[in-house]
């Protein structure tokens, strides 16, 4: 024997500790590996025990081998080529091809039940991913149970009982039967918006906008939350606050909304608004109070100030064909009346009949309750509405308020002595910024309601706010 014969037995020499056999160059004695070189990185130091190889069942690495994981992030990253550590051949490769390349022959491993069961397990979860990452939990967790599926588990129980108080389904569930479809038309044109029912024989409350195109010889058909239909006609209107009152024919003990209360309405409470957005009746949105006193443009005026309203504003989601719907409280009182939104690609305020409006943008306009009631009542009663009125034309002032000009000789505003070129700064407690303002915070009131007037010089007038017929056209 020399030191250059791989195959000499020296008996000093280190015994592999489960088979026996001495280290030689390159392996141990009678290995498989006995007659290849020694790696670079071994050095050509003989290898003694290893550990058995842990196959790990997320990234298939084997550690006693410090191989790379040729499906790893790095493996993958490195654009080398990789033989597999896995003892077995690629059991989904072709019959007669190697797995990953041509491995060298496997070393002798002492036989361990399930360990290429689970070897198996890992390398399927590398190649089909999240769905065999469950099933290598199952067998290496050792954990086990029914499967569960949401498809087979029996229904909740019906739901039953009314509606929790304050709620918008509650809301909803109050007012629906009331709220209508109004379907228009007429010489100049056709349309749809909404209306709600004030009285058991027929009244219908609605906006002048909605039902204008029909004032003079055309046709208003309602359409009933179950799906009912009767023709209606205008009872009276006013274009100034853009309020109307209609009537349906042949009908009667309808369901009629409750009336609630707008002068104590406060910024942030709830709001619920109902009606026929797009033709699509019976349609419930909520939102909150997002501002009151809002002095608006609204209606069919041409953006004249003949139109201006003390509006309730919301973000309740309101859209063409919402006019004339009800806003109401979180009791189901009705709190405003639907009327315009804001619309920045639009000339014009106004919503419902014609026109390019755009849709909802979280800024909608309703009219108060407190004076739509007033006007409506007077129109039933008369046939004709009231406007509350001074007796003045009116600007913006350039430096705040609103300019009174011309006075109407024997009106309000003369009898209390108001000249033309006087500046409106406040009426009562609540402060006058333009013209606008003016107009929508005396349209607000009723006839011969008193208010003080300051001006803008100091001197304070009370004026007892008159009433004129509006004309029917």
């Amino acid at each position: 024997m020399t030191e250059n014969d791989p195959s000499a037995h020296d008996p000093a020499a280190p015994r592999h500790p489960e088979t026996g056999r001495q280290a030689v160059q390159g392996g141990w004695a009678g290995s498989p590996y006995g007659d290849q070189a020694a790696t670079p990185e071994s050095g050509g130091t003989p290898q003694y025990s290893a550990p058995e190889p842990s196959y790990h069942a997320v990234t298939g690495a084997d550690p006693s081998y410090a191989a790379s994981n040729p499906w790893s992030a790095q493996g993958a990253a490195s654009g080398q080529t990789q033989q597999s550590v896995y003892p077995n051949p690629n059991p989904y490769a072709q019959p007669g091809t190697a797995a990953y390349g041509t491995p060298p022959a496997p070393p002798a491993q002492p036989k361990r039940s399930g360990g290429k069961l689970l070897a198996g397990v890992a390398l399927v979860a590398l190649l089909v991913g999240g769905i065999a990452g469950g099933t290598v939990g199952y067998f290496t967790g050792g954990t086990s149970g029914p499967v569960g599926n949401a498809l087979d588990a029996p229904k909740p129980a019906q739901q039953t009982g009314n509606a929790p108080a304050g709620s918008v389904e509650a809301v909803a569930q109050k007012l629906s039967p009331s709220v209508v479809e109004l379907q228009v038309s007429g010489q100049q044109g056709a349309g749809e918006g909404s209306g709600f029912v004030i009285s058991t024989d027929g009244y219908i409350l609605t906006n002048n906008h909605v039902v204008e195109v029909a004032a003079n010889g055309g046709q208003i058909q309602a359409v009933f939350q179950d799906g009912k239909k009767a023709a209606a006609k205008v009872v009276g209107r006013d274009p100034t606050t853009d309020i109307a009152v209609v009537k349906v024919d042949g009908v009667s003990n309808l369901t009629p909304v409750e009336i609630g209360r707008s002068d104590d309405l406060r910024v942030g409470q709830s709001v619920v608004a109902i009606g026929s957005p797009f033709e699509l009746a019976g349609t419930v949105t909520s939102g909150i109070v997002s501002s009151l006193h809002r002095p608006v443009r609204a209606g069919g005026g041409q953006g004249g100030q003949e139109t201006v309203m003390d509006a309730v504003q919301t973000d309740a989601a309101i859209n063409p064909g919402n006019s004339g719907g009800p806003l109401a409280n979180m009791s189901g009182q009705v709190i405003g009346i639907n009327s315009a939104i804001y619309s920045p690609q639009s000339a014009s305020g106004g919503q419902g009949q014609g026109g390019s409006e755009s849709g909802n943008v979280g800024i909608g306009f309703a009219i108060p309750i407190d004076q739509a009631r007033r006007t409506a009542d007077t129109i039933i009663k008369t046939g004709q509405a009231v406007q509350t009125y001074i007796g003045a034309q009116v600007t913006d002032a350039p430096q705040g308020g609103a300019k009174l000009g011309a006075i109407t000789p024997g009106s309000p505003a003369e009898k209390a002595g108001l000249k033309s070129g006087d500046v409106v700064t406040k009426i009562d407690d609540r402060n006058i910024d333009t013209s606008d303002t003016l107009v929508a915070a005396i349209r607000t009131r009723a006839p011969d309601e008193k208010a003080t007037f300051t001006l803008a010089d100091g001197r304070t007038v009370e004026v007892t706010l008159g009433g004129q017929p509006v004309p029917a056209n």
